[in-house]
């Protein structure tokens, strides 16, 4: 589904606000009546995590670029805290269309969440949170019974507060935004889970509905009422109802791990099963229908990328090198059948630090299933710490060779390599869209272009510091770097 919301068209009231010691009227409240479509309204673009924008450009000329500040986070008390500037992992912008004006919704390091003109770059309001905010949004699009400034609400996370730590009595880092005002319309605190040492929320929801589903840092999946009337206030905050909420770990694990439980990714929906990572070593199913857990591949490691759902009905997993023998990298699973029989393959990546990795795959994978039209393979693409940019046939096996899991025991199948390519290490998602492939990493931006024939060629970098995912739409590309600043990329006028 390319598309969440549906066209609506409403009346609302013009409304001005404090933005950054001014009085701003954004262009998006200045007449009415209002024509809206949400066009990204989540990480990687749907319930699938496979949709990434309709064509990209053809060049990577700066068309604009936004300043977006920088900020303080608190690594730990013993580290103490630095500063941050731009936006990181995940990162990715979301996007609306207002009547024939477009908007972004990008999260900051200087501790906003902005809405920017996406033709020219200027910020439009600006929503303070506690932190760095490093992971995507989601967009909801209420009932039209719903005021018209909150059609559209943000839920947005951010890290747990500068000046917070782990024991912190209240941390409300999981947030609802009105997208026409800016307006905060309720905050969740994060409980403190003995398991996990995070309370940060990096995670895209999943709405289906009028309910959020998601894996906040502190491992517990969560299961909310989004609805601000139905909020009530709690410890002296405006709260989300909870309907749910299901650890995604096991003792073991936190022994394991050390206190790593930590759920970064972003659930995805398959039939009537979410699907969603947990950075205690499993890929969990949780039953729509049955209201639990129904579904638990076991890999070990940390993982941090979200599951992908491909075409043929199967996930595609990104694993970490970290708390497992063998080597991090990706994996085909068949969740119809029972988790010790579903691999279909995998594909291990070398073991490079970089940072604090050890090595495998950081980010979550892309794929082309959406804009495959027939005439060439169906491929996942995946950034690997080891500094590559790896693309496979993700429905062709490697028939000469085999290689071993994670565990470095099991001896599986490999998909067939299509393309591999030295562009630096990354926690990046690439997009895989038409003839074209898009991959950020810590050395720039690249984009490649490929034919019927697989055969590959680098058309365009640019050199910038990119841990965020971009998105495309109308031959533009829009990302955030680590230099400070939100690029719009393509064809210069």
């Amino acid at each position: 589904m390319k598309v969440t919301g549906c066209v609506f068209l409403f009346y609302y009231t013009l409304v001005t606000f404090f933005v950054s010691g001014q009085n701003l009227i954004p262009d998006s409240l200045k007449s009415s009546p209002k024509e809206f479509e949400v066009i990204i309204p989540t990480f990687l673009g749907n319930e699938q995590r496979n949709y990434y924008g309709n064509y990209a450009p053809d060049t990577l000329e700066v068309i604009w670029k936004h300043y977006l500040g920088k900020g303080e986070t608190i690594i730990s008390r013993k580290l103490g805290s630095r500063i941050w500037a731009g936006a990181g992992w995940t990162g990715q912008p979301l996007l609306v269309r207002e009547d024939s004006m477009l908007y972004l919704i990008q999260g900051s390091y200087d501790h906003h969440l902005k809405k920017l003109n996406a033709r020219t770059g200027e910020l439009v309001w600006q929503y303070k949170f506690d932190d760095v905010v490093k992971g995507t949004g989601t967009i909801w699009t209420t009932p039209d019974t719903f005021p018209p400034e909150n059609r559209l609400i943000i839920l947005q996370g951010s890290r747990l507060g500068v000046g917070n730590y782990l024991d912190t009595k209240y941390i409300p880092s999981y947030r609802a935004i009105s997208y026409f005002s800016g307006k905060e319309l309720w905050r969740l605190d994060v409980k403190w889970m003995k398991e996990s040492y995070s309370r940060d929320a990096d995670g895209s929801a999943l709405i289906l509905n009028d309910t959020v589903y998601i894996g906040l840092e502190n491992s517990l999946f969560t299961v909310l009422n989004p609805s601000p009337s139905k909020a009530s206030v709690k410890n002296g905050m405006l709260q989300p109802e909870i309907i749910q909420e299901t650890p995604l770990f096991t003792k073991q694990d936190a022994i394991d791990h050390k206190l790593n439980c930590v759920t970064e990714s972003s659930p995805s929906l398959l039939d009537s099963i979410i699907y969603i990572a947990s950075g205690a070593g499993h890929i969990y199913g949780y039953s729509l229908k049955e209201k639990k857990l129904v579904w638990d591949f076991f890999i070990g490691s940390d993982m941090d990328g979200s599951v992908v759902v491909t075409s043929d009905n199967c996930l595609l997993v990104s694993v970490e090198k970290q708390y497992i023998k063998g080597q991090g990298g990706a994996f085909k699973l068949n969740p119809a059948k029972a988790p010790e029989n579903a691999v279909i393959w995998y594909f291990p990546t070398e073991n490079t630090e970089y940072a604090s990795w050890e090595g495998g795959i950081i980010g979550t994978i892309g794929i082309n299933d959406r804009y495959n039209k027939g005439n060439t393979p169906y491929m996942a693409a995946f950034n690997a710490i080891d500094g590559y940019l790896y693309v496979v046939d993700h429905t062709k096996i490697d028939s000469s060779k085999t290689v071993l899991g994670p565990d470095s025991i099991s001896v599986l199948p490999t998909p067939q390599l299509l393309f591999k390519y030295k562009t630096g290490a990354s926690v990046s998602t690439p997009l895989i869209l038409e003839n074209k492939i898009i991959a950020a990493g810590y050395g720039g931006i690249y984009l490649f272009g490929y034919n019927k024939d697989m055969e590959f060629r680098k058309i365009a970098r640019l050199r910038a510091p990119f841990e965020s995912t971009p998105i495309v739409h109308n031959g533009k590309i829009y990302i955030a770097s680590r230099d400070g600043y939100f690029y719009c990329l393509g064809k210069k006028l």
